[in-house]
């Protein structure tokens, strides 16, 4: 008898002790992972659950957020942080009507086409939410192949083609049994093989890890520095977002100023929201959210 692979492994111990997140539940549909996918980028699980589920509670299909305002978007958005990914979940969701009749598309180049799907979330919902195959690698993704097969103590920045290609090589032929060690190899990143004090105690291919065996010291202490948040253009900017936020219809600039002293500062955090789509002006003296109190702004597609 033949030693189970390494996808065998991880996919019996992911059937086993998966985490119950609501996105994988059996008959989520295709919308409802692709917002989970936007909502999870540099945001921590714990504060999508309730995003996420108020979200689709709200929108549970792209044409009922077409059919409303980016404002209310971003209003809906709360403090997920990165707001932008608001804004363009709603030009995705436009694009997926006028192109595809509602129905978010199971095609690999179709989901790239649209506005804001890169290449991980256009993998991770063909993977996800159609059950293809196709290497699905985040940061997670990348240090647990980087460990278990090269036997290196984590991956790099960025995703290369080469990280694509090492993680294709370790799925199954069979599409549902790929989309399933996907999930399995990110989960373990996720919970387990941790940037600092990995649980190789645990781990289901700790027997078969070629960095495990190779006797390298594990890594301890904080993976980074935390970003410094306070007195950023980034405070400002959620401070002005959060007055914009809670009106309806436009805001004087008076009352933005009174959120920060800085005037450069501010000013320059207002020019941003502008640039990015966030807020729109309304005459010369006053701003909104984007499309607030008056017909949606056009949508990029």
């Amino acid at each position: 008898m033949s030693e189970p692979t390494f996808a065998t492994l991880v996919s019996r111990w992911y059937s086993e002790t998966a985490r119950d997140l609501p996105w994988r539940h059996p008959g989520v549909s295709p919308w409802a992972i692709l917002v989970s996918e936007v909502m999870l980028q540099q945001t921590p699980v714990v504060r999508v659950v309730p995003a996420w589920q108020a979200w689709l509670e709200r929108w549970p299909t792209p044409a009922a957020l077409a059919e409303d305002t980016p404002a209310e978007a971003i209003r809906m958005w709360g403090r997920l942080g990165y707001p932008r990914r608001a804004v363009r979940l709603r030009e995705c969701a436009v694009a997926i009507v006028e192109r595809h009749a509602g129905v978010v598309p199971d095609r690999l180049d179709q989901l790239l086409a649209l506005p804001g799907v890169g290449t991980y979330t256009a993998r991770a919902v063909a993977t996800f939410a159609y059950g293809q195959r196709h290497p699905v690698v985040d940061t997670n993704v990348r240090r647990v192949v980087c460990r278990a097969i090269a036997g290196e103590p984590d991956a790099g920045p960025t995703t290369r083609p080469a990280d694509l290609v090492a993680t294709e090589e370790l799925l199954p032929v069979e599409p549902a049994d790929a989309a399933l060690a996907s999930a399995a190899i990110m989960e373990l990143g996720a919970v387990l093989c941790v940037a600092r004090s990995p649980r190789c105690d645990r781990c289901p291919v700790a027997s078969i890890c070629a960095w495990r065996t190779s006797g390298q010291a594990a890594p301890t202490g904080p993976s980074r520095r935390p970003q410094r948040y306070a007195g950023t253009d980034r405070q400002v900017r959620g401070l002005l977002l959060g007055v914009l936020r809670e009106t309806t219809g436009p805001v004087d600039r008076q009352r933005l100023d009174q959120v920060w002293a800085d005037d450069v500062q501010r000013a320059r955090a207002l020019a941003g929201l502008v640039t990015d789509g966030l807020v729109e002006p309304v005459g010369t003296a006053s701003f909104r959210l984007a499309g607030d109190g008056g017909p949606p702004a056009p949508a990029v597609v």
